[in-house]
């Protein structure tokens, strides 16, 4: 079972558009935000019972990284999109450039 943190789940939710080379943004005037892998995604590729993962997401909802919108998922704040870009940048640059092209990539994740 893995340990489970906020990192780890931004890491899984990362993974997990890795693996479906896909990833869903949705652009504001002043920021992107990110869409999340449901509870029960993340849960099941952790190997973690879905309960397990639901403390973690109030944590997140608590320090602005993560908002749920309904019927459209949970979506990073400017807070949680940064984040992502920034582990995204380390530690996926190849993989998501893959999936964004080089173009996007080079916008979504220069740092400023």
């Amino acid at each position: 079972m893995a340990a489970l943190s906020i990192d780890n789940l931004f890491d899984a939710a990362v993974r997990i558009q890795v693996l479906e080379r896909s990833i869903s943004l949705t652009f504001s005037k002043d920021f992107v935000r990110i869409k999340f892998p449901t509870t029960r995604r993340l849960a099941e590729f952790l190997g973690v019972p879905h309960y397990y993962v639901l403390p973690y997401f109030a944590q997140m909802e608590e320090q602005d990284l993560i908002t749920r919108a309904e019927r459209v998922g949970i979506l990073t704040t400017a807070a949680g999109s940064k984040k992502m870009l920034a582990l995204i940048r380390e530690k996926y640059a190849d993989e998501m450039q893959e999936i964004l092209g080089p173009e996007i990539f080079s916008i979504l994740t220069r740092e400023d």
